[in-house]
């Protein structure tokens, strides 16, 4: 069966940001606490620490209620500005950034990255969280379909700029994805970074009983949109999804990761 194109109305109405934090990380029921937090936070490690990508300014897109993916940012970047098109995810970002005792507890996962930079005691994973507190400057609305997607705010120029899980959901067709990364390189210096991660193949997704469209994506379509949006492809990296399908959550086939950067010449 079709999943008909989730409307931004249906998200401002009816999107749970506890639900989705339940049904895709809480540490015994998430669904993508295995293979996707694998795969997602070993290449923010190694992109952040030999990959060299590093800077002043690091712009996150589409955070959802979700902090994970900035654990290994914070060590590269001294500002972060992250962001969200919806109220409630928003909401979700400033509690856990005052430390307020109903925040999601994203524990489990600052554990895993601090494993990753190799070390993993209790003292270290609260620095850790201190550290990203201090480094995320900023929450802000952003809006994947509109020509300015900051609109409502004034942004500066960003050394790179990530986005995990978000463009497949606002997005109808493969088009409007290539507009989205089109709209959003002028937010990076010449020479900036972008690093998408999400899944491929994939037509729905649920949220607690509420199911939501995601734009089915391949490969083939992704390089054809960073190179149509002016970008040059410096990784592409993509990987099946091996387990088990819960086809009552999801049906996305594998994950990809693509870091691009802006040209550096003027003009582009």
């Amino acid at each position: 069966m079709a999943t008909p194109y989730t409307p931004s109305q249906t998200y401002i109405d009816e999107f749970n940001s506890v639900d989705y934090f339940k049904t895709y990380y809480h540490p015994e029921e998430g669904t993508l606490t295995g293979d996707w937090l694998n795969f997602v936070l070993q290449n923010l490690h190694g992109t952040f620490t030999s990959g060299g990508v590093k800077g002043d300014i690091l712009i996150d897109f589409g955070a959802g209620p979700t902090i994970y993916h900035l654990l290994s940012a914070c060590e590269a970047f001294n500002n972060i500005i992250t962001s969200d098109f919806l109220e409630q995810n928003r909401a979700q970002l400033q509690k856990w950034l005052r430390n307020d005792s109903d925040a999601l507890d994203w524990t489990p996962i600052v554990k895993f990255v601090c494993e990753l930079e190799g070390n993993s005691d209790s003292e270290t994973c609260k620095k850790k969280e201190e550290k990203l507190r201090r480094t995320v400057t900023k929450v802000v609305k952003c809006d994947a379909l509109k020509k300015n997607p900051y609109e409502s705010v004034e942004m500066p120029q960003a050394d790179c700029l990530i986005s995990c899980l978000c463009l497949e959901a606002p997005c109808k067709d493969v088009e409007s994805f290539t507009n989205a990364l089109r709209n959003l390189k002028v937010f990076l210096k010449p020479g900036g970074h972008i690093i998408i991660q999400s899944v491929l193949n994939c037509t729905y997704y649920y949220v607690g009983q509420k199911r939501f469209s995601c734009l089915t994506i391949s490969k083939e379509d992704l390089e054809a949109a960073f190179k149509e949006a002016g970008y040059e492809i410096v990784k592409l990296k993509v990987v099946p999804y091996t387990q088990k399908p819960r086809i009552d959550i999801s049906d996305y086939k594998g994950f990809y990761f693509v870091h691009a950067r802006k040209p550096s010449a003027k003009g582009k």
